[in-house]
């Protein structure tokens, strides 16, 4: 069985709340381009990611705004940042790395960083179908010179979800993954 790859670069959602202390009252994301996932977008906007350590620039909002704040980012930008990040699905920020978010209008100061999990999307109406349903977790064979198997892939199966796998940038460049690749889901191999 196959999937998909989409490359997932660092990114931050928001609510509206901090959307609006960041860029102004009123203030709306507008669209860069749509990704796959139904309904979400790439947006025109840009934060700037600080710690005391160190900050990261033009780190994209991803939209539409969310019922958290949440900063996305790889390891190596968290060790960049001096920060130790969890590994945690979306939405999971409990405890997770805080961070200062500046935006042009104003700066909050949130615990939101994770480093996201590597996950598939999988529509609840095909998961049956694939023989996914079930499972919370998969392993993913990449080939390759710098092949090798992706142990602890989430499933992720929702409503009106694109069929597709997402890993970060520090995943992509480990294993030489190009944006669109296909790979192989395995549900008996285990780590």
């Amino acid at each position: 069985m196959k999937v998909t790859v989409g490359i997932s670069a660092h990114h931050v959602h928001l609510t509206k709340e901090d959307l609006e202390i960041l860029f102004g009252e009123g203030y709306e994301l507008t669209v860069n381009r749509n990704i796959n996932q139904p309904g979400q977008f790439a947006s025109n906007e840009f934060v700037t990611i600080r710690t005391p350590k160190s900050e990261i620039a033009h780190i994209r909002i991803l939209g539409p705004v969310r019922s958290y704040t949440q900063v996305e980012l790889s390891k190596t930008d968290y060790i960049k940042l001096g920060l130790d990040a969890p590994m945690r699905e979306s939405g999971d920020i409990e405890n997770s790395a805080k961070v200062t978010i500046i935006g042009p209008k104003g700066m909050i100061e949130r615990e939101a960083g994770i480093i996201a999990t590597r996950h598939i999307h999988v529509p609840i109406e095909d998961a049956e179908k694939l023989g996914l349903a079930g499972y919370d977790y998969v392993s993913v064979k990449v080939p390759g010179p710098k092949g090798g198997i992706m142990y602890h892939v989430s499933l992720r199966i929702a409503p009106n979800s694109y069929y597709e796998m997402h890993i970060d940038t520090d995943d992509a460049n480990a294993f030489q993954i190009k944006n669109g690749a296909e790979l192989e889901i395995y549900k008996d191999i285990q780590e």
